[in-house]
């Protein structure tokens, strides 16, 4: 190893040089995620100020307690609650820079789920019991959010979260669904009509009505990733980023490893990869995520005159009704970011037009913005289970092997319990949690034998071309 990573890594800060960041990076597709790449070209890294210290890549076999694969909000969290909680100070592997992938490239929306599913598909799937029990989670997982971030400046913006219809036939389901959250699971969602939304909170002409529900936060995903990092080294928690799992073998009980600097050793493992887990990782969740795409940008600040000229008075987070949802929002420094579903490939993701696509859809919502500057330009992976849920899961009660995965779109909150829970298992406690996304796994697409998935997996995104184009005939036709 060169000397100059060797005194960095003992220095605490990672000199490492970082390989160009790879914009056709694909999980279906890419052995791993490389090594050492550099950030997407976010407004979260561009605004977020240096990247903390590390502690350099791995360069000499190792031997640890826990590793932990990832270093975005699930590992970093759960590296966090594991030297908070349980007295384990973990050791986090990451291919690339730390907090390189979901974490840096998201919406930084934390909304009260936990999924894809609302509460009334819960009640559909596994009766009230375990829906109220789901909801008592996912409530649990905003105070355990709100607790993590009390010292950390990621820019909170509190106040809930604004679901907007984005056509008159939605409303009487918005409608169906507040008054179960309100009558059933006791929690405030409130029906706006579209006068009200358009003249009290947003602009967008496409806004048919609301339903606003109470929890939900807006922040700077930069920001907070760079705070988890820096309150998991101060707990003794080991960061090493350019060092990707290359291979993996267990041998008693105990799993090994390899590293481009050298094999670690760990008696237990966390996989907290997100959307960038590839499919050679580990045979156990191979054609077990979709990983999909989503596009985002950031707006040059608004002046006084576009911030009227849209009504932009909530800078609460917004996502709207459609299938293919956008989500959007206010920045702090008066800019305007929105995101939605992109490519379907790697390949495809730096393609103009999908960039184009997402400017139109702005434009649709806020015709006064028809000229305005883009800033910030980006996509990145999102983590999709085929049954639209998370697990966070020990799929092998004799091996010391868990994962926390699948949010969906929805890990910016829910990462935070994720990671706690995950710190729970790790610790040998995870008997005591008994919902569906704890006690089994991440499912295959709809096929019962793992053999059907293996043949049938590469025909999955062909599957997801048709999925869009019928969905986009739902959101804007029917």
């Amino acid at each position: 190893m060169d000397t100059t990573t060797q005194a960095g890594a003992a220095s605490g800060r990672s000199t490492a040089p970082s390989q160009p960041y790879d914009p056709a990076y694909d999980p279906l597709k890419s052995a791993t995620p490389g090594q050492g790449r550099d950030y997407a070209p976010t407004y979260w890294i561009g605004t977020a100020g240096e990247p903390p210290e590390d502690d350099g890549p791995v360069t000499q076999d190792m031997d640890v307690d826990v590793v932990i694969i990832g270093s975005g909000f699930t590992g970093l969290t759960a590296a966090i609650f594991l030297a908070q909680e349980h007295g384990i100070k973990a050791t986090v592997l990451e291919a690339n820079r730390a907090s390189w992938g979901c974490s840096t490239r998201n919406g930084g929306q934390a909304q009260c789920a936990s999924g894809r599913l609302k509460r009334s598909q819960w009640i559909e799937r596994w009766g009230l019991d375990t829906a109220l029990k789901m909801h008592a989670e996912c409530v649990d997982g905003m105070n355990t959010f709100k607790e993590l971030i009390r010292d950390i400046d990621c820019e909170p913006q509190p106040g809930g979260h604004l679901y907007i219809a984005h056509r008159d036939k939605v409303m009487a389901k918005l409608e169906k669904e507040a008054k179960l959250l309100r009558e059933t699971f006791d929690y405030d969602a409130q029906i706006i009509d579209a006068d009200t939304v358009k003249r009290d909170w947003v602009g967008d002409t496409e806004a048919a009505g609301a339903m606003h529900e109470p929890e939900g936060i807006g922040i700077h995903a930069g920001k907070l990733a760079f705070g988890y990092h820096k309150k998991a080294r101060a707990l003794g928690v080991k960061i090493h980023p350019a060092s990707p799992v290359q291979g993996w073998e267990t041998r008693n009980g105990v799993h090994y490893l390899k590293t481009p600097g050298g094999t670690v050793k760990a008696r237990a493992v966390g996989i907290a990869t997100g959307g960038y887990t590839s499919q050679s990782l580990h045979p156990e969740l191979k054609n077990r995520l979709l990983p999909i795409l989503s596009n985002s940008l950031v707006t040059r600040p608004l002046t006084e005159q576009e911030l009227d000229a849209c009504n932009f008075k909530t800078k609460q987070v917004i996502t709207d009704t459609r299938i293919l949802r956008h989500y959007y929002r206010r920045l702090p420094d008066n800019r305007v970011q929105i995101g939605s579903r992109s490519a379907i490939s790697g390949k495809d993701a730096p393609a103009k037009k999908f960039e184009e696509m997402l400017i139109r859809d702005l434009h649709r919502k806020f015709p006064a913005l028809e000229d305005i500057q883009i800033d910030y330009s980006w996509w990145g992976w999102v983590d999709v289970s085929h049954d639209m849920m998370p697990r966070i899961y020990q799929p092998d009660a004799s091996q010391t092997i868990y994962y926390a995965l699948g949010y969906g779109g929805n890990g910016v909150m829910y990462s935070a319990q994720a990671g706690k829970r995950m710190a729970q298992f790790i610790a040998g406690k995870g008997q005591e949690l008994d919902l569906p996304i704890f006690n089994s796994r991440l499912p295959f697409p709809n096929l019962r034998e793992k053999v059907e998935a293996e043949v049938f997996a590469p025909f999955r995104r062909i599957g997801q071309r048709f999925l869009y184009r019928w969905y986009h005939l739902q959101d804007e036709v029917f």
